[in-house]
């Protein structure tokens, strides 16, 4: 009895925390998004891509590998759109 309280516990933990990743990381895209609008600055644009990916990858894609129990190929998914969004981040620093 206790077990399967816990287990409950720990799911609604678990998509607490997803939602409040989610909810920062589209804030953190959204002023990067507004800043761009404002500016027009091309490297912005870069960084809401590298942000957006990388939330989605981490979150999102992460969760629903971890669903459907896809095991390597899914981390592998997962890993490579988190490891596209770190190199678009570099190139807007790098462009800024």
């Amino acid at each position: 009895m206790q077990i399967g309280r816990q287990e409950k516990m720990s799911d609604e933990i678990h998509y607490v925390m997803m939602a409040l990743h989610l909810t920062v990381g589209f804030v953190l895209v959204f002023f990067a998004a507004r800043a761009f609008k404002k500016t027009k600055y091309p490297p912005m644009a870069l960084l809401v891509l590298g942000f957006s990916l990388i939330v989605i990858g981490d979150t999102i894609i992460g969760d629903i590998v971890e669903f459907l129990e896809q095991g390597v190929f899914g981390e592998i998914i997962e890993e490579g759109v988190e490891i596209v969004g770190f190199i678009v981040l570099i190139l807007a620093v790098k462009r800024s």
